[in-house]
């Protein structure tokens, strides 16, 4: 059976989303930052991992969420077929992870982004991220603007992976997504899906 590995509130909200919208067999383990069950699986020690039952391991959200589209294309996740919807797809999956994803991590763990351990420095660094947070959601809500999804082949395994992170903006960006309305409406669309609140519900422990 595959099994993901995940922990609350980080980006392996997304394929934990997914394998239920797909709904094959899977198993869901819990895990804590740096524990002795994630480092078996991955040394780095990040979530996401996936683990088929061969043993194979996958590391990496997006690397997940495509393969989890292409090993289930009864499910309709992938956006689309042709050439260029899968380049659309990648294109957003690599958005996400390394402008979106990448710009909260000086907000998250600001002590990595300086040499200064005062707290005064510290909150510089996150309100500079903050700023580049803003910067990214700008091309976010850009993009939706007069879509439901971000592919042009319907719900996909990109707006799971832009649902966490979403979640973070709603979170720390000052207003929220007052500035983001197209944006706010994907999240309430994703918000909205049984299935999403499900595993929201699981992940809280409810």
């Amino acid at each position: 059976m595959t099994t993901l590995f995940y922990k609350p509130g980080a980006c392996s909200l997304a394929p934990h989303i997914v394998l239920e919208w797909i709904g094959a067999p899977y198993e869901a383990v819990r895990v804590t930052a740096g524990s002795p069950e994630i480092l078996a699986v991955n040394p780095t020690g990040a979530v996401p991992v996936l683990r088929e039952d061969d043993g194979w391991l996958l590391t990496q959200a997006g690397a997940i969420l495509d393969y989890l589209a292409q090993k289930h294309p009864e499910a309709g996740l992938a956006g689309g077929d042709s050439l260029r919807a899968k380049a659309e797809a990648h294109k957003w999956s690599a958005f996400l992870t390394s402008d979106v994803h990448a710009a909260f991590w000086p907000v998250f763990m600001p002590d990595r982004y300086t040499t200064d351990g005062s707290d005064a420095a510290k909150a510089a660094v996150a309100a500079a991220g903050i700023e580049q947070v803003k910067k990214k959601f700008a091309v976010l809500n850009d993009h939706l603007t007069g879509r439901d999804w971000f592919l042009d082949g319907g719900r996909s395994v990109i707006d799971a992976y832009a649902f966490p992170m979403i979640r973070w903006g709603r979170a720390k960006i000052p207003g929220g997504l007052r500035d983001y309305p197209h944006v706010q409406a994907l999240y309430d669309r994703l918000a909205a899906d049984e299935t999403v609140q499900k595993i929201l519900a699981r992940e809280a422990g409810k």
